[in-house]
């Protein structure tokens, strides 16, 4: 079976995030960039799943500027086999996204296309379902459990109300959720190894694939401070305030 994982780069979770001073976007000169978190569970998913001899071959894609290849590096010395590097330089929008790694898949050939629920730059929380969409794949989001089960996957999900159970036939899409897995530390002899791995270099126009933004960003702003809160002598006085004051109840 062949896995299709694909990653993003985005600013490291570590970091705190500045507004540009003409409110046009998130300023990013000099800032810490590193693989998407949930991204990251994806991929230790797939090579759990090549461990156990699910699997025969992980390939990795992104979707960015040059800077990119690194995040595919760091999957390919986490345990991917090979890279696919869509280079542009242009914001792309998850409608696209899936649009490109619909032409992928098509060109791959996989039985699982393995992902992140969302990105923790824009919470989009769409390009798995859109993708989906596009290959009239069945697909299981929000996994929390992934077990190949004969021709297809049982896969526990995490929903409002608790876990759900659902099995999907191959070729599926999955998105993966926090609690999926625990991701590995890349070893120095794999990130070694990472450099020698084959990256395939593609761009949108490869794929015939218009990247043109749909949507226009007004202005970013950043949260309003956090009030400091007070202290109360009395339930009542707490319930007066959440009454009155907060206008909770």
């Amino acid at each position: 079976m062949k896995i299709l994982v694909p990653v993003k780069r985005v600013v490291d979770y570590n970091v705190k995030v500045r507004v540009k001073p003409d409110q046009t976007g998130v300023d990013l000169a000099n800032v810490k960039m590193s693989m998407n978190p949930f991204c990251e569970i994806a991929v230790e998913e797939a090579i759990r799943m090549k461990e156990k001899g699910v699997a025969e071959e992980i390939v990795a894609v992104s979707i960015g500027p040059a800077q990119a290849q690194e995040t595919i590096r760091t999957a390919l010395a986490m345990g991917a086999d090979r890279g696919i590097h869509v280079t542009t330089d242009q914001t792309v929008e998850p409608l696209a996204v899936a649009k490109i790694l619909a032409k992928v898949v098509e060109e791959e050939s996989p039985e699982l296309v393995i992902l992140g629920k969302q990105a923790i730059d824009d919470d989009s929380n769409a390009t798995g379902q859109m993708l989906a969409a596009l290959l009239g794949w069945p697909q299981a989001t929000f996994a929390s459990e992934v077990e190949k089960d004969g021709d297809g996957f049982k896969v526990t999900r995490e929903i409002d109300g608790g876990l759900q159970t659902i099995k999907v036939s191959s070729p599926a899409i999955i998105t993966t959720d926090l609690r999926l897995n625990e991701p590995r530390y890349a070893s120095l002899p794999n990130i070694m190894k990472a450099k020698r791995k084959p990256i395939d270099a593609k761009t949108p126009e490869d794929f015939g694939v218009d990247i043109a933004p749909r949507l226009e960003v007004l202005k970013v702003t950043e949260p309003p401070k956090r009030e400091a809160g007070v202290k109360v002598e009395s339930v009542a006085e707490l319930v007066d305030k959440l009454k009155n004051e907060a206008g909770v109840i």
